[in-house]
């Protein structure tokens, strides 16, 4: 089920990977048939931005990755503020490559 909620999704971080880096260099580190769990354990203490399915962006430093829950800290205008992201709800995971 979970593989089937995150396609889309893992479609989108390949086309956000694909973007002009030079040869070999891919941030989110997105390869085939990888479930976002694992490219979000591999942002953990990176700066942040989801999309999410409501169409809202949240942004932050990525803290913590749990099985249906991500916190994220230091949140984007909001510093000294938290949140604790559903998984699921997530539509694209966005990262600064430069």
């Amino acid at each position: 089920m979970l593989k089937h909620t995150f396609l889309p999704l893992l479609a989108l971080c390949l086309l956000v990977g694909a973007s002009p880096l030079p040869a070999g260099e891919n941030k989110l580190g997105v390869k085939p048939d990888e479930e976002i769990g694992v490219v979000l354990q591999r942002l953990v203490g990176t700066q942040v931005q989801f999309r999410l399915r409501s169409g809202e962006n949240i942004g932050g430093r990525l803290e913590l990755v749990g099985k249906n829950l991500v916190h994220l800290t230091q949140l984007s205008g909001a510093e000294f503020s938290e949140a604790a992201v559903v998984v699921s709800d997530i539509s694209a995971v966005i990262v600064r490559s430069k």
